[in-house]
């Protein structure tokens, strides 16, 4: 009783054993359907049983994707998926990542035998691919002439770029000689010069889409000189030719919209950049005015011309102010003038003539001021206004003036 162990230490060794064995990591079991069960939680619950035994299986809603069928009681699958234990329970179980009906289990072998092929020659490889051209002129479409797949990609087309130009290669896209049309389709559109292809068809199962996993198909996008975009089946299905493309759309009108470009919204951004370089434009130019409004102000004040007519209006300024200093001394010399002569004619003899006083002279023609400068008898001169008398001292009378 040395080594004792717990009931879940054993159930997760035991899950540690299946989990390192290689072949129950991926393992594909055939079996008929029984206990099928859909979870409110989306997971799918089920077994497989034939003559000799069952096994318990559970799809996670996660993978439930690609479940291209409604599971029930009584069907005959093969589902591809790991096998593990649910320590729980301590029980093992398939856990599910693909389910196919029975009848194309030998289809998707040969399909998982050819990709691997094919992956390992690299031509699924990213270095291959083609980039697909931003604006597209001439679409060339390999498809069958009707049915819904070219229509959408038609309408989808023209709506987005009306002067886009559709060439379509009727091909046949299911049964009996569907490859080879599709690979005439390929090389003959990629003659023409075209910018892009889209090869695809609508949904189906896998049979009605095994044309688009022959070798020939993919060899011949490969070897397309003209990028190609496969658009086969629905998001869900997956071909070769997906792989070998240079683009994969999940549908035919997903192919459409990635292969032209919506010219609406091209002008829609075209006039916003239009509007914006404008923007930017008058910024600059605003910008660049203002800066050459200063360089030319600059400009101004040190030319020739500016300097010369700022000299004649300080030489005018100067002289106006000189003329007015001028003017202003002959004011006042005229006025001290006028001055002069109103006290000078103040003193004027004949004013003093004029308002009844005379001169009077001796007769050595001196001015006689006092009493004493003339004699009894001597002749005198006496000036007035207008005349002289001439006159003799009878008597002197000398008078003391106050």
């Amino acid at each position: 009783m040395k080594h004792v162990y717990t009931v879940g230490q054993v159930n997760t060794y035991i899950k540690n054993m299946f989990n390192q064995d290689f072949l129950l990591n991926r393992v594909y079991v055939k079996g008929e359907v029984s206990n099928c069960k859909y979870h409110s939680s989306g997971h799918l619950y089920f077994s497989l049983k034939d003559e000799s035994g069952a096994l318990s299986c559970v799809m996670f809603a996660g993978q439930r994707a690609g479940l291209g069928f409604r599971m029930r009681d009584g069907q005959r699958v093969i589902v591809l998926g790991s096998v593990s234990v649910y320590e729980r329970s301590g029980s093992y179980q398939l856990y599910a990542r693909e389910i196919l009906q029975d009848g194309v289990g030998q289809l998707y072998e040969a399909f998982e035998k050819l990709k691997n092929e094919l992956e390992e020659m690299g031509m699924f490889a990213q270095e291959y691919k083609q980039p697909i051209p931003f604006y597209v002129r001439k679409l060339g479409i390999v498809t069958a002439p009707t049915g819904a797949a070219v229509q959408d990609i038609r309408n989808i087309a023209l709506r987005r770029n009306p002067y886009v130009q559709l060439i379509l290669y009727p091909a046949l896209v299911q049964g009996e000689g569907a490859a080879d049309s599709i690979v005439r389709g390929i090389q003959a559109l990629d003659e023409m010069g075209l910018d892009v292809l889209i090869v695809g068809r609508g949904g189906g199962s896998m049979e009605d889409l095994w044309a688009f996993n022959e070798e020939k198909v993919a060899r011949a996008i490969f070897d397309c000189r003209t990028p190609v975009i496969s658009a086969v089946g629905h998001e869900t299905d997956t071909t070769i030719a997906d792989y070998v493309a240079d683009l994969r759309a999940p549908t035919p009108s997903a192919a459409a919209e990635l292969a032209v470009t919506d010219i609406r919204e091209l002008l829609e951004r075209m006039s916003t950049y239009r509007k914006q370089m404008d923007a930017v434009f008058r910024h600059r130019m605003e910008e660049y005015y203002r800066r050459l409004a200063v360089l030319k102000g600059r400009v101004q004040q040190i030319s020739p011309r500016t300097q010369l007519y700022e000299k004649r209006m300080r030489h005018s300024e100067l002289q106006n102010r000189m003329e007015q200093a001028m003017e202003q001394k002959f004011s006042d010399r005229r006025n001290s003038l006028n001055l002069y002569i109103e006290r000078m004619h103040g003193l004027s003899p004949l004013l003093k003539l004029q308002q009844g006083y005379s001169y009077t002279e001796g007769p050595d023609g001196k001015a006689v001021t006092g009493i004493d400068q003339a004699a009894e008898g001597e002749m005198l001169r006496i000036h007035v206004t207008d005349g002289i008398y001439t006159a003799v001292v009878e008597k002197r009378e000398k008078v003391e003036r106050g």
